[in-house]
């Protein structure tokens, strides 16, 4: 298996701006509050019943084509989940900041376990961002814009990533923006091949 060390030459000035940026949200913005909050809301717990709630109202509106819609949907995270966590990762090799020799005394740490693969791509930015942009590009025309709120969603859970320790900035950024190529693609198959937009009933407002 090939590793590649994500540290040659031209890459320190973008590492030394991304750690400063980890330190800016680590340690700049720690509060009690997000203590508390964040470290939990990256957890299943928190974010699966969001997604069962998609699932029960594409179902409730759109009958057949809602299980399709979620058939598709499992589709953007497993590709996700495959690229990031098995292409890129298994490839290019980043230590994660609480394994950092350099930073890891430094930094505060607020979850029970540092994962020791590689935190180049963030799964969870990967899979969230991913998850996001399905979900708006495939029933914004039901809903109405209020769907897009989901992005905030997405963006929280990967500020938390950085928040935690676990994560760079870097990790997270490229991990939502591959996420977002994901769901773009998957979204367009659905839209192009299923779609929902014949069943429209009426916009929410």
């Amino acid at each position: 298996m090939f590793f590649l060390q994500v540290h040659p030459q031209w890459f320190n000035g973008i590492d030394a701006i991304d750690k400063r940026l980890f330190y800016a949200i680590n340690t700049g913005t720690s509060n009690n509050f997000f203590d508390a909050l964040l470290p939990f809301v990256r957890e299943s717990t928190v974010w699966a019943p969001l997604y069962l709630f998609f699932l029960i109202f594409a179902v409730v509106n759109f009958g057949k084509k809602g299980w399709v819609w979620f058939l598709f949907g499992i589709c953007t995270a497993a590709i996700g989940d495959i690229v990031s966590s098995r292409l890129i990762k298994e490839n290019i090799f980043r230590l994660r900041p609480c394994r950092d020799p350099e930073i890891s005394d430094a930094m505060n740490f607020l979850v029970t376990y540092c994962p020791q693969s590689s935190g180049f791509t963030s799964s969870h930015a990967t899979n969230h961002f991913g998850m996001a942009v399905f979900i708006v590009s495939t029933l914004s025309f039901f809903t109405g814009k209020w769907i897009r709120l989901i992005f905030l969603w997405a963006f929280v859970v990967c500020y938390a990533q950085v928040y935690v320790g676990v994560h760079y900035p870097l990790d997270v950024i490229c991990g939502g923006l591959l996420g977002a190529l994901i769901g773009t693609a998957v979204a367009k198959v659905f839209n192009n091949y299923v779609g929902l937009s014949s069943l429209q009933i009426k916009p929410a407002r």
